[in-house]
């Protein structure tokens, strides 16, 4: 049976880090779109497979998963030797530390620090509500701040968990994107972080992000 991922349809969001990573390694899957509101009531059959009434979620043969990065783990645990590698060896202890340690930055520095702007310019327009100018600001600066570690980290070694492309690189891509496409805001790509600039020039530059971004969103993948 094909794998089945339900997900907003988005160029960016949890559903489309899960679709890079199932197009990378070659893996074909049927995409259901599975629109979910920030205020209106969840489906039952969503609630059945994600208590919290969100997406991403894959159905692999029967077994459910949600949160992305624990699906996109999944998908490497499953199929090490196919496309790609995204985490280090099993017996890699330090490469595994190394990797762990970049993961964790992604999810407690740079995600709540990028979401705090997205907030701003993406989701309280799209709900009807006005950008707080002040907020915004602050959002940005501290956005910036981290930004200046990463490029200590990035001056180091050319990617967040080393000189090779991982899930934690690709984890950047969730909301990231929609600063310079939705709100004017280039912090990620001027010239006063080079290495973070190299770095995230590469991973817009990803095939599959490309593909993603011609295609306006997730589209079903078939065994080629």
């Amino acid at each position: 049976m094909v794998l089945k991922l339900y997900a907003a349809n988005r160029v960016g969001g949890g559903g489309a880090l899960v679709a890079i990573v199932l197009a990378a390694k070659g893996i074909a899957f049927e995409f259901v779109p599975t629109e979910v509101s920030a205020v209106g009531p969840k489906s039952p059959e969503l609630l059945r497979m994600q208590p919290f009434g969100q997406v991403p979620v894959i159905d692999d043969d029967g077994f459910i998963l949600y949160e992305s990065r624990a699906i996109c783990r999944y998908i490497e645990n499953k199929y090490p030797g196919q496309g790609p590698k995204f985490v280090p060896d099993a017996g890699d202890a330090r490469g595994l530390a190394i990797f762990d340690q970049a993961m964790s930055v992604e999810m407690c520095h740079f995600y709540p620090a990028v979401l705090a702007v997205v907030e701003e310019v993406v989701f309280k327009p799209h709900y009807g509500q006005n950008t707080d100018a002040t907020a915004l600001a602050a959002a940005v600066k501290l956005f910036e701040a981290k930004l200046d570690v990463y490029e200590v980290i990035l001056s180091k070694q050319k990617y967040t968990a080393g000189d090779s492309l991982s899930l934690v690189d690709i984890f950047h891509l969730t909301h990231a994107p929609l600063l310079a496409r939705y709100a004017n805001i280039h912090v990620l790509t001027d010239n006063k972080r080079p290495h973070v600039a190299e770095w995230w020039k590469n991973l817009i530059l990803l095939p599959e992000w490309v593909e993603l971004e011609a295609q306006g969103g997730i589209v079903s993948r078939k065994n080629i």
